[in-house]
């Protein structure tokens, strides 16, 4: 390896510098011309904390009329069990689904396609405590749902009408736990997404430092552990969210205790996950206490952003066209807490949720990856999630 100069040092210090107080610490590659979808969000849904364990001040889920970036109007809020803290759409749009933290249920609502208003349809059991995701499955018959406390899935069938039924699949999770005294005692699953392929369910568990591999089984409708059954991460890093490019078999984990992204082979017939390589997601001068939260390309996989709290910052990579990322730049999140992030479906638009300071802050996503803010920002009590409509 290489030993810079002094010269050499001197300038990647100032670099460094530069990011811990946001500014690019390189330049991005530039992205060619982007085609922007021509879906635009109607309305948005906000997830929210709201009980005083959580230091929560929401009162349920937001409804909000989108007008244009930033500009949002609140047409309702729908009082619902404590701490609607993750959400999700079935594919029809038809109908939401909340789980709700710290307890173990998960909610069903219809929604009104003109007003954007909810219907509370019950609840069931989430087979577990703290669910803290959930997705629908490719058939849009079931719901996938994760209970971080307990260390399980579970599988829910959705009628005709958007309501549950009682889980008909609990898997319970094994693995020895990481080395954090207090955040890795035993498995702590995060995050159930489908893959693109729409067979294959990698579930982060930040508890054992694994990502767990499953399969789908439309016909059975139920999850069925794939080989290899999971992926051994570093120690220590506590794996949370994982985001799939769209073209390339590839996977991008935000490891939450570590504060770092690592990018993975991904396997579409089996599965199976190969480290390639790893970056910060915060500053290297940074020496402050960090935990990566949500991981989020753009539509077009150009770029890559993550959540960071504490740095409370959003960090951006740009996306080289085999895949590999370059060294992250990063903004202030315009709050505390960005527990969670998204783009908007027209994918020029990126919104943080900074939990602990009631906001979600609105950046234009620049054709060179630069979050520019809005000026625009919506108050809302304790934001921890955001779907949208179209």
């Amino acid at each position: 390896m290489t030993v810079p100069s002094t010269s050499r040092r001197a300038a990647l210090t100032l670099a460094a510098g530069a990011a811990f107080a946001f500014g690019p610490a390189l330049t991005a590659v530039a992205a060619p011309h982007r085609t922007r979808p021509a879906v635009s969000p109607r309305f948005a849904y906000v997830g929210c904390y709201t009980t005083a364990q959580r230091e929560g001040h929401g009162k349920g889920i937001a409804v909000f009329r989108v007008d244009g970036p930033g500009r949002w109007q609140q047409v309702d809020v729908t009082e619902t069990l404590p701490n609607p803290s993750f959400l999700t759409l079935d594919h029809t749009q038809s109908f939401l689904y909340a789980v709700h933290g710290d307890l173990d249920q998960v909610s069903a609502y219809a929604i009104n396609q003109r007003t954007g208003r909810l219907t509370p349809l019950g609840s069931q059991p989430s087979k577990g405590t703290n669910p803290v995701h959930l997705a629908p499955t490719p058939d849009n018959r079931r719901l996938l749902v994760a209970n971080y406390a307990t260390g399980t899935l579970a599988v829910l069938p959705r009628a005709a009408d958007g309501r549950l039924g009682s889980a008909d699949q609990v898997i319970e999770l094994t693995g020895t736990p990481g080395p954090h005294r207090t955040q890795q005692n035993g498995p702590h699953p995060h995050h159930i997404p489908v893959a693109p392929d729409k067979r294959h369910v990698l579930v982060p568990d930040k508890g054992t430092d694994r990502i767990h591999h499953f399969t789908y089984d439309t016909a059975a409708g139920r999850l069925t552990p794939a080989t290899p059954a999971t992926t051994t991460v570093r120690s220590g890093a506590g794996p949370r969210h994982i985001a799939y490019h769209p073209h390339l078999s590839l996977a991008y984990v935000a490891d939450e205790l570590n504060s770092q992204v690592t990018t993975y082979a991904y396997d579409p017939e089996t599965g199976a996950l190969t480290p390639r390589s790893w970056l910060p997601s915060v500053p290297p001068i940074y020496t402050g206490d960090n935990t990566a939260a949500g991981i989020q390309l753009t539509p077009d996989a150009h770029f890559l952003f993550v959540s960071n709290r504490g740095h409370d910052s959003i960090a951006t990579y740009a996306v080289h066209d085999d895949g590999t990322l370059h060294t992250p730049r990063w903004t202030p999140a315009g709050g505390r807490q960005p527990r969670f992030f998204t783009t908007d479906p027209t994918g020029t638009t990126l919104y943080a949720a900074n939990q602990a300071t009631d906001t979600i802050t609105a950046f234009h996503i620049t054709r060179e990856g630069d979050l520019q803010p809005t000026g625009r920002s919506v108050a809302t009590g304790s934001p921890v999630c955001i779907v949208f409509s179209t």
